[in-house]
């Protein structure tokens, strides 16, 4: 990946004139079914740029309570598209849409505010990995499409959904209007997103990338890392995704509260255990073993391509001799 990057073919991409550029973001927008797409430095840009195509000033976002967007994104489409968001409680992040059809309130009442857009997240980040059903997915694209909302797919690990259920990773895109993918995490590459779109909405999506601060110039060497990231690290995927299950397989032995993984998390509830997260990854840190929190009680693993079966087994062993 490295060799490919200092290989690279650049040019002014604020001037649309890398060619790396270029034949990444044709590459990813065909992927994923639609006409166009707009490389960025992250993924909460890409995001805040597909909510803002879709969401006029003054309309509201749905989303889970603990999707990426609403958690983790310091309050960017408050701030950067001036919408408003309420949520729906999910098991894991899994879509029902039920849910979002009783939380919804479709345009045309100027009583309320109106629903502008509804953001799924596939796989899903703090749900653990959680891969959204495509029956589900289909109903809501059905129901959007009849009450004229909007739908964003903060789609930073597609991949990894596209390789655990087989999935066409088009079959995915054309049910949302704007769809968000990740370089980084499990593709490996340093840094990069793309946002994903209509030629006109990605169009548009260069103007406020520019108005972020997000015009960058010769950036055909992080294209290049993402080219190289498609061509060899999507498939491989799947070995996360079995070392996640044989992680999950070792840690069940010693705790009832260790979730069956989807993907490549694990995620681990202590709570009935009584052991505080912090208190873990600290005793994991000093023992080379790096695990995070998703609450006081939640502890969550991720597999990677950095971490080889050996790893993966000391990981495993390191974890079980603390629990």
């Amino acid at each position: 990946m490295r060799a490919a990057m200092a290989a690279a073919e650049v040019g002014d991409d604020v001037y649309g004139e890398d060619p790396t550029v270029l034949s990444l973001q044709e590459r990813v927008a065909g992927l994923l079914g639609h006409e166009a797409a707009l490389f960025t430095p992250t993924g909460s840009m890409a995001n805040m740029l597909g909510v803002r195509l879709l969401a006029q000033p003054g309309e509201e976002v749905l989303c889970d309570t603990v999707a990426h967007i609403v958690r983790a994104e310091l309050g960017g489409h408050a701030a950067f598209g001036a919408v408003t968001t309420r949520t729906w409680t999910a098991d894991r992040g899994r879509l029902d849409v039920s849910q979002v059809q009783e939380l919804a309130a479709p345009a045309g009442n100027p009583f309320l505010v109106s629903t502008g857009v509804v953001v799924v997240e596939n796989t899903h980040n703090f749900g653990g990995g959680t891969v959204q059903p495509l029956d589900q997915l289909r109903a809501l694209r059905d129901w959007a499409g009849g009450c004229a909302i909007r739908l964003h797919l903060d789609g930073a690990r597609i991949w990894n959904a596209h390789v655990a259920t087989g999935v066409p990773l088009s079959a995915y895109g054309t049910l949302f209007d704007t769809v968000a993918v990740c370089l980084s995490k499990g593709l490996g590459a340093p840094v990069g997103s793309l946002i994903v779109g209509s030629t006109d909405r990605i169009t548009q999506a260069r103007w406020w990338r520019k108005r972020l601060g997000g015009g960058m110039r010769q950036v055909g060497v992080l294209a290049a890392a993402g080219h190289y990231a498609l061509d060899h690290h999507i498939q491989r995927m799947a070995e996360d995704h079995a070392r996640a299950t044989r992680l999950a397989q070792r840690l069940s032995q010693l705790s009832d509260g260790v979730v069956a993984p989807e993907s490549n998390m694990v995620v681990v509830d202590l709570a009935k255990d009584g052991i505080a997260v912090e208190e873990l990854a600290a005793k994991a840190r000093a023992e080379g073993v790096l695990i995070s929190g998703l609450g006081p009680y939640r502890l969550r693993l991720v597999t990677h391509l950095d971490v080889d079966d050996a790893a993966c087994d000391r990981a495993a062993d390191v974890l079980c001799g603390l629990l």
